[in-house]
């Protein structure tokens, strides 16, 4: 009787055929990352601000639509908690632009939280592939843990280099996952010319 799951080499033939099938997007996406993440890491203050005004956006954004959604649309359900969530997202985002050193405060606990987030995650998914893309997935454990690592930088300096921080560490962690998942799209390129008849796989 075989010991292997069919339904775990279902998944695992999935995921090969994936990243097969889309490694130079992965490639694009990692490439643009470590680009991203070497212009944050060169200039760390401007990155802060950076990254506060593009969330303090989102936000602003997200409010204007979701107010104008609400009163263009008649018989809402649960308006008033809608009206606040929409409000609330506005005024978060005016805050955000207007006071950007203040949002790199606030901006910087839900990095902590987001790179911790990740770094689980990824290292869970890299332990979870390491069958599948052998060669690669040491890269991916790697990001995850340094993930971990900026996280604890984050409490640890709080917040006497919030100014700097929030834009240094997330330009370490488009570095890092950049360079993961160049290596996975790397992976992909070798699943794809195994599977081209006459095209030896790289090694």
């Amino acid at each position: 009787m075989s010991l292997v799951n069919p339904i775990l080499g279902t998944m695992q033939r999935a995921v090969r055929d994936a990243l097969a099938a889309h490694w130079k997007l992965f490639m694009l996406q990692g490439g643009a990352m470590i680009v991203l993440g070497i212009l944050a890491i060169a200039a760390p203050v401007a990155a802060t601000v950076a990254v506060d005004l593009y969330v303090g956006w989102l936000f602003l954004i997200s409010g204007l639509f979701g107010l104008i959604a609400l009163f263009s649309i008649k018989d809402v359900p649960a308006f008033l908690w809608s009206l606040l969530t929409a409000a609330l997202s506005l005024a978060v985002g005016i805050l955000l632009i207007g006071k950007p050193a203040s949002g790199a405060l606030s901006l910087t606990i839900v990095l902590t939280a987001f790179f911790a987030a990740e770094g689980i995650f990824q290292i869970a998914t890299s332990v979870a592939y390491r069958h599948i893309i052998v060669d690669s997935w040491i890269w991916m454990l790697i990001s995850g843990l340094a993930d971990l690592a900026l996280a604890g930088v984050i409490i640890a300096a709080w917040p006497l280099s919030a100014a700097w921080t929030l834009g240094l560490l997330a330009g370490i962690n488009l570095l890092t996952s950049g360079y993961a998942i160049l290596m996975v799209a790397l992976a992909g390129r070798g699943f794809a010319r195994a599977a081209l008849p006459g095209v030896p796989a790289a090694g």
